[in-house]
């Protein structure tokens, strides 16, 4: 059975770092025979989460359906999730935090006793980050640090297993991703999918 990758892209740049990182990501993907799907969240339609609640006694989102639900589905049966974010405040891309807002049933759920249970348990993911502070201060002013962390407490309590790629100072990079930088993204999708083969 193919392998299958969904590369989330957050950013509303569409020739943006983040735009061609998740380009490379797919490429990556693609090149080790993995069936591979890119979705722009910036070109999709999803409400935002009213906070009903309802979602943790039924397993899924009540609202009228959108583009929300079938990323919920895509990201279910992805293998590998490649979530590519630029970073605002610290954090991850806005359209980002909507989407996992209303994806709360997909990636936990709770005990009988109320405690949360991951329901991603053994899937893989990578977190791209991208930010335009310089190395090592974009880690030390918790800049890409910010948003990898902010994903990685999402994807964390699915229970995925999670590796990262931090791109740092890409104001002069004027969208050109450095090949050094490509190299080990390409690197990280190949031993991802690598230990997912192995999983299986």
């Amino acid at each position: 059975m193919t392998v299958r990758v969904l590369v989330l892209n957050a950013s509303p740049r569409p020739s943006g770092i983040i735009a061609r990182a998740c380009a490379v990501a797919a490429e990556a993907a693609r090149a080790a025979g993995a069936g591979t799907t890119t979705a722009e969240l910036c070109r999709m339609t999803y409400a935002h989460c009213t906070g009903c609640m309802r979602c943790r006694t039924t397993g899924h989102c009540s609202l009228p359906h959108d583009a929300a639900h079938d990323l919920s589905e895509a990201i279910r049966e992805a293998d590998l999730l490649i979530v590519a974010t630029p970073t605002y405040w610290g954090g991850m891309a806005a359209r980002l935090k909507q989407l996992f807002e209303r994806l709360v049933p997909l990636f936990m759920g709770l005990s009988r006793h109320g405690l949360p249970q991951p329901r991603l348990k053994g899937h893989r993911a990578l977190v791209i980050a991208a930010c335009t502070t310089p190395w090592p201060f974009n880690i030390l002013f918790g800049q890409s640090r910010g948003a990898v962390h902010e994903v990685r407490k999402v994807l964390g309590a699915g229970g995925m297993k999670i590796a990262r790629v931090e791109i740092a100072g890409t104001k002069p990079m004027n969208g050109v991703l450095p090949e050094t930088v490509a190299r080990r993204i390409t690197r990280q999708v190949t031993a991802a999918l690598r230990k997912t083969e192995a999983d299986r």
